[in-house]
């Protein structure tokens, strides 16, 4: 488990967007984050 996190985390690069959503409530909620862990909600 841990290779494959490093493995994804090496990925990573500059242009990079990381999205996440939350869709198991009433209400879904979605961040990003730029490869500085800037958030952009």
């Amino acid at each position: 488990m841990k290779n494959t996190q490093n493995q994804k985390i090496s990925q990573i690069e500059n242009e990079t967007l990381v999205v996440g959503i939350d869709v198991a409530k009433e209400t879904q909620y979605a961040r990003a984050f730029d490869y500085r862990a800037i958030s952009w909600s």
